[in-house]
């Protein structure tokens, strides 16, 4: 596990209660936690009801022994900070493992969603890269709620491999082999979660989010099928649960942190107060820059675009949007 806030605290959750906790290894940068873990066996910062019972030294923040040490590398670090996270890491280093993200951005200076950034600076193949795509919050693991996890691979055995660590009696497994629409559904529905997050914050009720999100699940359709044309069902719960969740639930940071903007926050301060990141701020700006090429009609995307950097007022901007939907 590469990461230690919410998300792979709970992945790690996952993983003991099916694996041998020696089979288990943890990266994260902050020293701090990482004995506090070792005394106590409790991350301090995210969901520190879940015990964690891993031997001291599998615990470490030594990235490249925490890797040498793995066959499946799961990578749950804030996309923005990945390059810096793998810093020192070389393609050799990753040769031959299976690396799953567990991350729901997209890599701001290269553009590039997890899957293809793995391929083109780490040459990894596509056959070993594995996506893991909700709809399932980390808060809701923690209480061990029943949540449903989709394992995406080009190489659907190695989906089902991967799916089968995280089965448990509150966890249910699906796999896919579309791992081009699971991540660019992912990053896009940070957009929309931020979109809605904006409308509660000036105002608009259940009604007009019940529009706004209905009109999301088609954007997110026309791009993936842009990008990648595969029969896919954009209804399942990959895409349209995980939208749903996202946009709708009292977890979701890119909810709150839209909330807060459309409630008068500026951009700065509501990152500031946040304590946790919101993959949608730097998802929308990419996305804008990548449909550039594509050209797909994502009128809810660009509208958050402009309100976030584009320095417009989200009661304008969002009435103008309205006038767009149906």
């Amino acid at each position: 596990m590469i990461g230690g806030g919410s998300w792979a605290t709970a992945i790690v959750k996952m993983l003991s209660d099916n694996l041998s906790e020696k089979e288990i290894y943890w990266w994260m940068r902050n020293e701090v936690a990482i004995e506090h873990i070792k005394k106590f066996k409790h991350n301090p910062h995210y969901l520190s009801s879940v015990e964690i019972k891993l031997p001291e030294h599998q615990i470490s923040s030594d990235i490249a022994c925490i890797i040498q040490s793995a066959d499946f590398v799961i990578l749950n670090v804030p996309a923005a900070f990945l390059k810096e996270s793998l810093k020192g890491i070389t393609p050799e280093d990753l040769k031959g493992k299976k690396i799953i993200s567990a991350i729901k951005g997209i890599v701001p200076e290269d553009n590039l969603i997890i899957g293809e950034f793995l391929h083109e600076v780490y040459q990894v193949p596509y056959e070993n890269i594995l996506v893991v795509s909700g709809p399932c919050h980390a808060e809701e693991v923690a209480f061990e709620k029943l949540s449903y996890l989709t394992i995406a691979c080009t190489d659907v055995e190695k989906a089902a491999t991967f799916a089968a660590f995280l089965n448990t009696r509150y966890i249910k497994t699906n796999v896919s082999d579309d791992i081009f629409g699971t991540e660019y559904a992912a990053v896009l529905k940070n957009i929309y979660a931020v979109a809605s997050g904006i409308c509660h914050g000036i105002g608009y009720g259940d009604n007009f989010q019940a529009v706004l999100i209905s009109n999301a699940i088609r954007e997110i359709k026309r791009f993936v099928d842009a990008v990648h044309p595969i029969d896919r069902d954009i209804m399942e719960s990959a895409y349209l649960g995980d939208l749903l969740v996202t946009a709708y639930s009292q977890f979701s940071r890119n909810r709150t942190f839209g909330n807060m903007v459309g409630k008068g926050y500026t951009v700065k301060s509501a990152q500031l107060e946040m304590n946790m990141i919101a993959e949608g701020y730097y998802a929308v700006k990419c996305m804008h820059i990548k449909n550039q090429s594509y050209d797909v009609d994502m009128p809810i995307s660009k509208a958050v675009h402009n309100i976030l950097y584009g320095n417009r007022s989200p009661q304008v901007e969002m009435k103008l949007l309205a006038e767009k939907l149906n």
